[in-house]
């Protein structure tokens, strides 16, 4: 299956593309040996092979011949002479394959064969494809295998976000509307399609003469096949939205004809407008049986629906089953029973370590008789520190403000004066006596010399 390209004024060229003496050289043919000249050899490739991928990128396309390459990269009435072998170098590398080989591999069977003729029709069997030659016809299609996996991503994304996510069989042609953003043609779909049979995301069967294409759902590592189930709910489908669609012209057919009846009414023919009106009825009536019937078939499929669901939340409660039947395999009654015995008895156990160690320690009233008797031994400590103070005088004293003895009365009620003999000679003495001054008191300088005439005895 040849892709047609033609040059697009968008296709991004790379900047030397405008450099005659550059493109010269691009456009030369290769040398017959690539060990002549390593170079001049991969220099070319490297510039032709992202060149040829970018192009088919720009233009949507995941397929290319030789033949259209030499028309896309033609520059100034000139083909480029060594594409030919650029793509033998891309084939060899597994950058592209060979279209046939690309569908024949889709399931490493015989049977894929089949599979790929529902969606590439015809095949080019070439002598070179049988033969296994590697030479390069201009007509062969070739797929760029980077290309064919982003526009498969592209498909799968898009399936998952239309309506038809929740069906898992769509016909090819209702596919092929789903797609007509990403794939811009049927041939750009089928390869994305091969792509997603190779990775097990989608199946491409005959169901009567018609391609219909099963994906795979959320949760599932590869697409099943076809049961007589999908073909079931796939039938219901159908005849759900044919029902749909005659329903809908059943009702635009019943509007046209009260629509005459009212114009013909308002014309006088009334005759006429009764048998519109009466053809109204009939039409009605078709609408409401078929209608009847469309609901009958959307129960069934709420229905199916149901029971699929009853089915996952029955293999999950199998699945907990086994799980749980896994956990308690070697859990008992009597094991259960014997267990909580022993942590009985070593409850047991631990309360007399306890208490033992209670006992021996003296227990809580102990530590209240050790508390009281810490508690008289400050009170004894604090009455000591007490009575080593000197007592404090009784007597009374006078007011500061009353005549007489208020002095004397105040020296004799102070307390006695330590006798000890003093290590002072008279002279000491006097000196020390001479610096003394009081003022402010009741005091002079006589009482002052008779207080010192009293010490004089204690040498």
């Amino acid at each position: 299956m040849s892709v047609s390209v033609s040059k697009s004024a968008d296709m991004s060229l790379p900047p030397d593309w405008d450099d005659d003496e550059r493109m010269e050289f691009m456009f030369s043919g290769f040398k017959e040996n690539r060990e002549v000249n390593p170079a001049d050899w991969d220099s070319k490739t490297d510039f032709w092979t992202p060149l040829i991928i970018r192009s088919c990128r720009d233009r949507g396309s995941v397929c290319v011949s030789l033949q259209d390459l030499n028309k896309t990269f033609k520059r100034k009435e000139k083909s480029p002479l060594g594409l030919g072998t650029v793509i033998q170098s891309m084939s060899r590398s597994g950058k592209i394959q060979r279209e046939s080989e690309f569908a024949a591999n889709v399931d490493c069977g015989w049977l894929s064969w089949g599979v790929g003729l529902l969606l590439v029709k015809p095949l080019k069997w070439t002598f070179s494809t049988l033969l296994g030659s590697s030479r390069v016809t201009l007509e062969e299609s070739f797929v760029i295998i980077e290309l064919v996996k982003e526009k498969a991503e592209e498909l799968l994304r898009a399936y998952r976000s239309s309506e038809y996510a929740s069906s898992s069989i769509l016909s090819f042609q209702d596919l092929c509307t789903l797609s007509a953003d990403v794939c811009a043609d049927e041939s750009t779909l089928c390869m994305a399609l091969l792509q997603l049979q190779r990775d097990k995301q989608v199946t491409v069967s005959l169901h009567e003469g018609e391609k219909i294409v099963k994906f795979c759902q959320p949760g599932q590592d590869r697409v099943p096949p076809v049961s007589d189930v999908d073909i079931g709910i796939y039938q219901l489908q159908r005849s759900e939205k044919l029902l749909g669609e005659r329903v809908e012209k059943l009702g635009l057919e019943a509007d046209k004809c009260k629509e005459e009846a009212r114009m013909l009414l308002r014309d006088g023919k009334k005759t006429q407008a009764l048998r519109c009106l009466r053809g109204r009825k009939r039409v009605e009536k078709r609408a409401n049986n078929l209608f009847a019937q469309l609901e009958s078939i959307r129960g069934i499929l709420d229905r199916i629906a149901q029971s699929q669901t009853d089915k996952m939340v029955m293999q999950a409660y199998q699945a907990g089953v086994s799980a749980l039947r896994l956990s308690l395999k070697d859990v008992t009654v009597e094991r259960a029973e014997n267990l909580v015995d022993q942590i009985q008895e070593l409850c047991d156990t631990q309360d007399e370590v306890n208490q033992t160690i209670s006992s021996v320690s003296g227990g809580d009233e102990d530590i209240d008789e050790l508390e009281l008797e810490l508690k008289s031994l400050l009170d004894e400590s604090k009455t000591d520190s007490i009575s080593d103070l000197p007592e404090v005088p009784t007597n009374k004293l006078r007011p500061s403000g009353e005549a007489g003895l208020a002095g004397a009365d105040l020296l004799s009620s102070l307390p006695a004066v330590p006798f000890k003999p003093l290590d002072l000679s008279d002279e000491q003495l006097e000196a020390e006596l001479n610096k003394l001054t009081l003022t402010d008191s009741g005091f002079d300088q006589k009482k002052t010399a008779s207080a010192a005439r009293r010490l004089e005895p204690a040498q």
